[in-house]
């Protein structure tokens, strides 16, 4: 072995980036690999366009607040936020409703368009904020979601044992509305979005979810890049490696227990004790040669099958063709192919052209949708130009990097075709890239918000990506992250006798 590591992290979203920072400050040595992942943004002629919408909805959750809390960022970090006013919106066919996160401005808001079911909606925010308090005190404890062992699933039914609706299917926070009302879709929609599942989400999810969108929202002015930054800077501060442009080829083992990885283009490997992925976990097992586990144990795996995929089209748009109201985060109405639009403008501080607006178009494209990919960039902007009516006429940059067509760009005033190849010293690809997914898993644990377990049939193999807590999105892999990071600290007595007594100094002071 030419190098030792007791932690190789695979990837780069958020779960295994907040388990390796976690790690790092704990003592252990990490390595961070990129395993193929692109950044978020790209570049077309130095303007900015994105692969994927940036949301910080678990900003206000315990799980994110506890690693800012142990990484010793919570002050640092809570100045790069800027809160968002209104905290959505949601655009239907005759009516556009806002959330802004004044109580007076949101009641005014509700009489003004639903005056009809004003006291539901306050029945409704109410049992929000009961069933949120009680998940906030829940995930603020220190157990292991989702739980392996008898120990774990003990502490972890202690934790959720007062929780409102888990575990009961039949409960349905919205019951008190009409059944075709429009509020239904204002709840719903935003959470379609926020999850990782593409199923029907059990009402404990649903009221998460929901309550992200609308106790608090914030966003970082460079977006999930500024995320992803900031969390490598922290595994850096504490003496890890980051390896970006390099990924783990194989995986070497001893009888199933992790020995070492080898990198892409080197010869020897490298030594490593755990490892931490953001994939599933068969895609984790595939990568250990000559790993054959039995067919029980992979039988005993959840079944994780993509039912959606997150299909993105980034438009560069002058800002006189935009509604003067248009929010941060809007959710376009329509059941074929809902649509989010993320709203980044020049005056923010990016590298737009004055006077522009970046729109970053995410729709929810089912597999069996009868929109195929080929045709989506089509169909996004059919649907966004039929709510924001006139826009087409000032488009300046058009491209979506999953369908693999030329860019578009209208600057000369008509539409000029670019070959991908311009974008590949930008951060762009020249092939089609695979859009984010959104499973459903069988069977789903923990009253259906949880699917993998961390642990994988690879020993000392982790998961702490979007297939372990999928049910509650961002957050729920932020949840993954803490036990993963609280297992492995686990195995060495020392470490985490630290790590306790770095928590009663935090709790103390």
């Amino acid at each position: 072995m030419s190098k030792h590591y007791d932690v190789v992290v695979l990837g780069t979203e958020i779960g295994a980036l907040a388990a390796a920072a976690l790690l790092a400050r704990r003592s252990w040595r990490v390595l961070v690999l990129g395993q193929g992942a692109r950044a978020a943004t790209y570049a077309y002629d130095g303007i900015p366009l994105a692969r994927r919408p940036s949301s910080l909805l678990a900003g206000a959750s315990p799980a994110w607040v506890r690693v800012l809390v142990e990484l010793a960022q919570s002050q640092t970090f809570r100045r790069r936020v800027v809160q968002l006013d209104p905290m959505l919106q949601v655009l239907l066919e005759k009516r556009r409703f806002d959330l802004p996160p004044d109580d007076v401005a949101f009641g005014r808001e509700c009489d003004r368009e639903f005056p009809e079911v004003r006291r539901v909606i306050d029945d409704l925010y109410a049992e929000l904020a009961r069933t949120n308090a009680a998940a906030d005190a829940a995930f603020e404890r220190d157990v292991t979601f989702p739980p392996g062992g008898f120990w774990e699933r003990r502490e972890v039914s202690r934790a959720l044992a007062s929780l409102p609706h888990l575990g009961k299917p039949e409960a349905n926070l919205l019951s008190e509305f009409p059944g075709d009302h429009e509020y239904n879709t204002i709840v719903r929609l935003p959470v379609r979005f926020a999850t990782d599942l593409a199923t029907e989400l059990a009402p404990f999810a649903l009221a998460r979810l929901h309550g992200a969108w609308t106790r608090g929202v914030g966003r970082l002015p460079g977006g999930e890049d500024e995320l992803r930054d900031f969390l490598l800077e922290r595994v850096r501060a504490h003496g890890g490696d980051i390896a970006l442009g390099d990924r783990a080829q194989t995986i070497l083992h001893k009888s199933g227990k992790v020995t070492g990885v080898l990198l892409h283009g080197e010869e020897k490997p490298t030594g490593v004790q755990f490892i931490v992925s953001d994939s599933e976990a068969r895609t984790l097992v595939e990568l250990a040669d000559g790993f054959a586990p039995s067919r029980r144990v992979m039988s005993e795996l959840p079944r994780v099958i993509v039912r959606a995929h997150r299909f993105v089209v980034s438009m560069v748009v002058r800002d006189r063709g935009l509604p003067q109201m248009l929010g941060h985060d809007a959710f376009l109405d329509v059941p074929e192919l809902p649509v989010m639009i993320q709203r980044w403008s020049a005056a923010d501080g990016s590298k737009l052209p004055e006077g522009t607006s970046l729109l970053v178009c995410e729709a929810l494209l089912d597999v069996d949708s009868p929109v195929p990919i080929a045709h989506a960039r089509a169909a996004v902007l059919g649907i966004v130009e039929r709510f924001l009516p006139f826009i087409e006429r000032h488009y300046v940059i058009v491209d979506s990097p999953h369908d693999g067509y030329p860019l578009w760009d209208y600057r000369s005033g008509e539409r000029v075709l670019v070959d991908r190849s311009r974008l590949r010293h930008s951060g762009g690809s020249i092939d089609p890239e695979a859009p984010v997914s959104q499973y459903e898993i069988e069977p789903l644990t923990l009253h259906g918000l949880a699917g993998e377990a961390l642990r994988t049939p690879l020993t000392n193999g982790f998961i702490a990506g979007r297939t372990t807590i999928p049910a509650l999105g961002q957050e729920g892999q932020l949840i993954a992250a803490w036990g993963v990071a609280r297992t492995i600290t686990k195995t060495d007595r020392k470490k985490d006798r630290m790590r306790r007594e770095l928590w009663s100094k935090v709790e103390l002071g």
